[in-house]
C-alpha cells in the first residue's frame, strides 16, 4: 500500500484549530485517524464518509476522547451540514465539485475555519517529469520507514486504504476557484502539488 504522505501534514492541521473551538467536521475521514486526533483534543467531531466499510473499521478504532465521534455515512455534496467551529477535508476535496467549499464555507462558525489539504495536478509537462523521477525513491523510502515502525509496533493496521481518484485541477486553477468562492482565503503551496486552503469565518 502507498504510503499516506497526509498523515504527515496532520500536526500542521491541528495547530489551524481556533482557540475555543468545540465541534468539528471531518469531510472524508476515512478510518478516522484525524478525527480521533481531534476528539481527543477535546473536539465533539462529526465524521462523514461515503464508504461504509472504512467507517466501519473507523467505529470499531472507537474514540480517545474526551470528545466524542459520531460517524455520518453520506456524501458531503448531499447532507445537511450543521454549524462547526472547525472544519477539516483532507485529501477528500478533489472526490467532489470544488464549489462543494462554499457550503462548508457556510457551515463555519462565527471565528471558525476551514481547512482543506488538497491534490493540484502537474500543469506542465516539465513539472510530470519532475512527479514521476523524484517521487518513486522518496515513496520508497517512505514505505520502508512506515513498515519498519509498523513492525516495531504490532504489526500493519488492518483498515482499509481510502479510495483513490484523480485530481483535476492545477494550482493556478485552485488559486483562481478558491478565491472567488471563499473570502479571505489563504492558499500555501506544500511538498509537490499538495495544498494547504485556510479561511476563516468573521
Amino acid at each position: 500500500m502507498p504510503f499516506n504522505h497526509n498523515h504527515h501534514y496532520h500536526p500542521l492541521l491541528l495547530r489551524q484549530v481556533p482557540e475555543g473551538a468545540k465541534t468539528a467536521l471531518d469531510v472524508g475521514c476515512g478510518t478516522g485517524l484525524f478525527a480521533r486526533r481531534l476528539a481527543s483534543g477535546g473536539l465533539d467531531v462529526d465524521a462523514m464518509d461515503p464508504a461504509g466499510d472504512v467507517l466501519e473499521v473507523a467505529r470499531a478504532l472507537g474514540s480517545p476522547g474526551p470528545g466524542r465521534i459520531t460517524y455520518r455515512h453520506e456524501d458531503v455534496t448531499r447532507a445537511a451540514l450543521g454549524t462547526y467551529d472547525f472544519i477539516s477535508a483532507i485529501a477528500s476535496i478533489h472526490h467532489v465539485p470544488f464549489e462543494t467549499v462554499t457550503a462548508l464555507w457556510k457551515a463555519l462558525a462565527p471565528g471558525g475555519v476551514l481547512v482543506i489539504l488538497g491534490l493540484a495536478k502537474p500543469r506542465s509537462v516539465p513539472e510530470l517529469v519532475k512527479w514521476e523521477i523524484v517521487s518513486p525513491p522518496l515513496n520508497l523510502a517512505a514505505r520502508i520507514a512506515v513498515a519498519v515502525g509498523e513492525r516495531l509496533n504490532g504489526g500493519r493496521d488492518p483498515a482499509p486504504g481510502p479510495p483513490v481518484a484523480d485530481w483535476k485541477m492545477t494550482m493556478p486553477q485552485v488559486r483562481r476557484e478558491s478565491a472567488s468562492l471563499l473570502p479571505g482565503r489563504t492558499v500555501r503551496t506544500l511538498f509537490f502539488w499538495r495544498y494547504l486552503l485556510i479561511c476563516r469565518r468573521d
